[in-house]
């Protein structure tokens, strides 16, 4: 069952009207409400970025080295068995080390979260090499710039419309859309690749139509550096994981090839099954919304985005992305971190009234799949703005 908490003190969705035309509202400056669950929420924070040192070192190095483990005892298992259970077990030790790569690893390295921590220089955010197909530097500008500022902002974040992908109704209607069941399904099985042509706007070279959402133009220049920049990390990527490894099999180079793509495969598919339920079907925001304060900001990342339940070892394969809520809050504390907040932060929500989305994994993915296929028809409609300003000025 959806948990809502919250909502009994929330604003009322409002808008102005301009010849009939809808305007979205700025936030107001006086919400005492808001401004009061922002002090909250920065006390909150400070109180655990005291408290950051030893203890986040030794768990982001001990699950480095679990990775590290799951990695050698995965492809020792794939080259050497001469049966499929041990095939397959090989292919989950390899799976569990590329979840953990990818979400508890590397994505929060890229957010800086380990900066500083005694010990994490190798996971340090200015060099870390992430050990997937994404591309570190185009990832941390569309990510962590455009994304998380702007999260579910129309016009500005870029996430919200990925090509053929329509994650929300305020995206303008192509009839690509009406593919969205399938073409929705298609990307999770190769969703590493999906992320790195949008960030490195290789989407918006070859399949956006309209405004870009990465690239500031399309000059031939900028086409020229962005195609080397996307294939530079794809073939690096791919070709480890599918030349060099299955070379160093020799005759049983196809076997190791089928273990290494399966992994892959399962988790891009993992990875997508936790991410679509970040944000799709939460509160969206129209074109020149504009949070006046940072407390108006926080609320903006609690309404935008779903948190799911789920225990705790799948929530470090997950990388705390079942915390989507606390993730955006503070993108820089660690995992670990968010998951030790999380119920705070509702506790927080529900005293100040701020829609939070709390739902199990199962539920929230299936809310999700619902509202993917109501956005591939052209008659899906957008939420009204969910903020009234006390002093209603529109914005330009």
């Amino acid at each position: 069952m959806l948990e809502v908490v919250g909502t009994t003190r929330r604003s009322t969705s409002t808008t102005t009207t301009n010849n009939n035309k809808s305007v979205p509202l700025k936030f107001a400056q006086d919400d005492a409400r808001i401004a009061a669950f922002g002090r909250a929420l920065d006390e909150l924070k400070a109180e655990i970025e005291s408290e950051l040192g030893q203890q986040d070192a030794e768990h982001i190095l001990s699950v480095g080295k679990l990775s590290r483990r799951m990695e050698i005892a995965g492809r020792t298992l794939i080259q050497l068995s001469f049966d499929p259970f041990t095939f397959s077990l090989g292919v989950g030790a390899l799976f569990v080390h590329k979840a953990l790569e990818l979400m508890e690893i590397g994505h929060p390295a890229l957010h800086g979260c380990y900066d500083g921590l005694p010990g994490c220089e190798k996971y340090a955010s200015a060099t870390f090499d992430w050990e997937s197909p994404v591309d570190e530097e185009s990832w941390k500008k569309v990510h962590n710039v455009k994304h998380h500022q702007f999260t579910n902002i129309e016009g500005k974040d870029p996430d919200m419309n990925f090509a053929m992908l329509r994650l929300s109704a305020r995206v303008p209607y192509r009839f690509a859309f009406l593919m969205q069941p399938i073409s929705n399904v298609l990307t999770t099985f190769g969703f590493g690749m999906a992320l790195q042509l949008h960030v490195t706007g290789m989407l918006d070279i070859y399949m956006q139509n309209g405004d870009l959402q990465v690239l500031p133009d399309r000059k031939p220049a900028t086409i020229a550096k962005q195609n080397k920049i996307f294939l530079r990390k794809m073939v690096k990527h791919y070709a480890r994981e599918y030349v060099f490894f299955p070379l160093l099999g020799g005759p049983v180079a196809p076997k190791v090839l089928l273990g290494n793509v399966l992994s892959e495969v399962l988790r891009d598919m993992w990875a997508a099954a936790i991410i679509y339920c970040g944000h799709v079907g939460a509160r969206d925001y129209p074109a020149g919304t504009e949070p006046a304060t940072r407390a108006h900001w926080y609320a903006m990342q609690v309404e935008g985005g779903r948190d799911c339940d789920v225990p705790e070892w799948v929530s470090i394969l997950c990388g705390a992305l079942d915390k989507q809520i606390e993730h955006h809050l503070f993108p820089r504390l660690p995992p670990n971190r968010l998951r030790q907040i999380a119920p705070r932060v509702r506790a927080l929500c529900a005293e100040y009234g701020v829609e939070h989305r709390y739902q199990s994994w199962p539920g929230t993915l299936a809310s999700v799949l619902g509202e993917l296929l109501r956005l591939a028809s052209p008659k899906a409609e957008a939420e009204p703005a969910p903020y009234a300003a006390t002093n209603a000025v529109a914005a330009e």
